[in-house]
């Protein structure tokens, strides 16, 4: 079935309060809750500007390491998006585009960049970095939500920046930082084949990986959303426009 802008708003509206035993010390940090959200085109320089705005201190709150892949956290502030997945390099595929800024110590999905700069590729999971990522409906999460997987024998197109993993994800490199009250990112316009008119929202949220040691399991996602700390909207409907 369709997961559309509406389906994907009723899932997450009444799924918001629902929590895991390790994200419960997350869900009522200021750090969370989301005060307001924009994106600008900044036609000076050819970009997007991604932006959200915290009651605390965005990004200080990293997830805390359980030292292995299988039910690894990982922390998020993500903008679904109208955007299309083809606008980011993947095949024509049903799901939410979403660009989400994430950070989690158990392991590194961005093995082209070094964002702690030390010369390692393989141990910057817990820096905030971001990715481009497709949702879809999973009811085998608390959350309702999780990124779309495929078989590794199916045929996709992916970027070349994408992490040797089956799922819709992308791991651009872009600079994220981190200010006070702010976390941003700033996205060339080609990156998103030059669209700049789309809708998008702003949530903070909990995932967790699935990755047991005799393979993957069919009971949980590769990477679902588990709680919903925040949606700006309130039923998550992409109500905001680029500027």
């Amino acid at each position: 079935m369709k997961t559309t802008i509406f389906t994907l708003a009723a899932i997450l509206y009444f799924t918001a309060a629902m929590a895991c035993e390790h994200c419960k010390k997350y869900e009522d940090s200021k750090d969370f809750k989301i005060k307001s959200a924009q994106v600008i085109h900044n036609k000076k320089y050819g970009s997007l500007e991604f932006e959200i705005i915290v009651e605390g201190t965005a990004g200080k709150t990293v997830p805390t390491a359980v030292g292995k892949m299988d039910m690894a956290p990982v922390l998020g502030y993500v903008f679904p998006t109208t955007l299309k997945p083809e606008d980011i390099g993947f095949n024509p595929t049903e799901g939410i585009v979403a660009l989400a800024l994430t950070s989690h110590p158990d392991f590194d999905d961005s093995p082209l960049w070094d964002e702690n700069a030390d010369g390692k590729f393989d141990n910057d999971g817990i820096v905030w970095h971001p990715h481009w990522v497709v949702l879809v409906k999973d009811e085998r999460v608390k959350g309702g939500l999780s990124v779309k997987e495929y078989k590794k024998a199916d045929k996709i197109t992916k970027p070349t920046t994408a992490p040797d993993m089956p799922m819709y994800m992308d791991s651009p490199g872009y600079q994220v930082v981190t200010q006070q009250s702010a976390i941003r990112v700033s996205v060339p316009t080609y990156r998103v084949n030059n669209k700049v008119d789309f809708n998008y929202d702003a949530v903070s949220c909990y995932m967790q990986v699935s990755a047991p040691a005799d393979g993957m399991s069919m009971d949980k996602p590769m990477l679902g959303v588990v709680n919903v700390y925040s949606v700006l909207s309130g039923k998550l409907t992409l109500p905001y426009k680029v500027k």
